[in-house]
C-alpha cells in the first residue's frame, strides 16, 4: 500500500513517527514523506523517500521573534493556564491553510492507501476526508494539547471544510499513543497503543561510549539534555545548572553541548563532561539518572531506559509532561524560574533522585509498561487491515471500522 507521511515542520515532530514507518516500509509498503525542507535532513537520515514543499518555516526563529532579549521561554510566558492549551493550535490552523492546496495536488497525484502524520498537522484531516482515506496521528508523548488544540481550530476550519464538501475539520480515524499506560493523563483523549522505541537519527558509536560502565559502577552518571532550549536564550539557564548539579558529590554530569552553545557557556567544572549531541540510546544505558527540558524525545527515551528524570519545562507540552512524571514517581518537575533558577532547589532534587531508590522502581516500572505495548511492526500490520478495509468500502459502500 502506499503511505503519506505528513508532517509539521518541526524535526522532533517527525522522529517518533520513524520506527512504524520503518516497520511500514520493512513490510512492503511505499512510504513517502511530505514536508518542508526543516524535517528533509531528517527525512533523509532515516533512509526514506521525502518530498519537500515550500519554503523553511524554522519553528526556533518564530520562537525567538516572540522573545525579549536574552530571555528563554519561561521568563517570558510562563505556564500557561490549562484551558488555554488549545489556543497551540492557532498557529498549525494558519500553517495548514497556507500548505493545503499544495498538499492536495501532491496526494492527489500519490493517491495513498493511508495517512500518517503528527497531531498538529490538519491539512492530513482535511485531505484523507476528501479521498475517503484513513487518517492516523501519531503521538509523541503526554498529549494535553492535540485534542484540545482541534477543538480549539475546528471553527476556524468550518467555512474552508464546507466549502470542500466537509461538515467540518474531522478526527484521526486512529490516534497512535507512545505513552505507557500509567503516564498517560487520567482524563485525556483515549488512544491506541505503540511502543516507544527511542530514535533521534543516526551516529558513529563514540568510543567514551563503548567503554562506559553501567550504572551503579563507581560514580553516579547523571545524563543532561536541553533540546532546543540552548537556541531561545538558554545559555545562562545551562550555566547554572550545570555548576548546580555538577555540585553534588560522587556525580559525573555528561551534557548534550553543541557549538556554539558550548564556546557561549564557557568553563565548566571538572565533573562535568559535554558531548556533542549524539541519539541518546546510545548512552543512556550507562546512567543514572537524566536531566532535560521536558521535551518529548528527550523524556520518553529516559522512560524506555528506565532512568529517574529531573524536569525543567519551558514551554507547550513540557509542563503536562513534567505533570505526569512526578505523578507517576518516577521523576520530579519544576515549572518555575525561580525554581529551576535555584542551585539549592535543583541540587536537593537531584540528590532526591539518585538517593530515594522508589524514584528508580518507579521509572523502571514505566519502562516495562512501556516494553509491554504493540510494537510498530504489529500496530503496522493493524494498520494495513485499517487501509484494506477502508479500499474495500470505497470500492463497495460497505462501511469499515474507523479504529485499530
Amino acid at each position: 500500500m502506499r503511505v503519506l507521511v505528513i508532517s509539521t515542520p518541526v524535526p522532533t515532530h517527525f522522529l517518533p513517527l520513524v520506527p512504524l514507518l520503518w516497520a511500514l516500509r520493512s513490510a512492503g509498503h511505499e512510504v513517502t514523506v511530505v514536508g518542508q525542507p526543516d524535517v528533509l535532513g531528517a527525512v533523509r537520515t532515516c533512509g526514506l523517500t521525502g518530498v519537500g514543499v515550500g519554503e523553511s518555516f524554522d519553528v526556533n526563529a518564530m520562537l525567538l521573534k516572540g522573545l525579549p532579549e536574552e530571555q528563554r521561554p519561561l521568563q517570558a510566558r510562563p505556564r500557561p493556564a490549562p484551558e488555554l492549551m488549545g489556543g497551540y493550535g492557532r498557529l498549525w490552523w494558519g500553517h495548514a491553510t497556507a500548505l493545503l492546496d499544495r498538499y492536495t495536488d501532491l496526494a492527489e497525484a500519490y493517491r495513498p492507501e493511508l495517512i500518517l502524520a503528527d497531531p498538529l498537522e490538519y491539512c492530513s484531516l482535511i485531505i484523507g476526508a476528501r479521498l475517503g482515506v484513513p487518517v492516523v496521528h501519531h503521538r509523541w508523548t503526554v498529549d494535553a494539547i492535540s485534542g484540545p488544540a482541534r477543538r480549539f481550530v475546528r471553527p476556524d476550519f468550518q467555512e474552508l471544510c464546507e466549502r470542500l464538501g466537509l461538515t467540518g475539520l474531522p478526527d484521526p480515524d486512529v490516534l497512535l499513543d507512545p505513552c505507557p499506560p500509567s503516564l498517560r493523563i487520567p482524563d485525556g483523549e483515549p488512544g491506541v497503543p505503540i511502543r516507544y522505541v527511542p530514535y533521534s537519527g543516526g551516529a558513529e558509536v563514540p568510543a567514551w561510549v563503548r567503554a562506559a560502565r553501567g550504572p551503579g559502577a563507581g560514580r553516579r552518571r547523571v545524563a543532561v539534555s536541553l533540546g532546543n532550549t540552548l537556541a531561545l536564550h538558554g545559555e545562562r539557564f545551562a550555566r547554572g545548572l550545570l555548576h548546580a548539579l555538577a555540585a553534588r558529590p560522587g556525580t559525573e554530569i555528561l551534557v548534550t553541548l553543541p557549538e556554539p552553545y558550548r564556546t557561549a557557556i564557557g568553563p565548566l567544572p571538572d565533573q562535568v563532561t559535554a558531548v556533542d549531541p549524539l541519539p541518546l540510546h546510545l548512552f543512556l544505558g550507562t546512567c543514572d539518572a537524566m536531566v532535560h527540558h521536558g521535551g518529548a524525545g528527550t523524556a520518553m527515551a529516559a522512560t524506555a531506559f528506565g532512568l529517574p528524570q529531573l524536569a525543567l519545562p519551558q514551554l507547550a507540552d513540557h509542563f503536562p509532561l513534567g505533570d505526569r512524571l512526578a505523578a507517576t514517581g518516577a521523576g520530579l518537575s519544576f515549572d518555575t524560574v525561580a525554581q529551576q533558577d535555584d542551585p539549592r532547589v535543583v541540587g536537593a532534587a537531584l540528590d532526591d533522585l539518585l538517593s530515594d531508590p522508589r524514584y528508580a522502581e518507579s521509572a523502571r516500572r514505566l519502562a516495562a509498561e512501556m516494553a509491554a505495548m504493540p510494537s510498530p511492526a504489529a500496530v503496522a500490520a493493524d494498520l494495513e487491515h485499517l487501509a484494506l478495509a477502508a479500499a474495500e468500502h470505497r470500492e463497495t459502500g460497505v462501511p469499515c471500522a474507523s479504529k485499530t
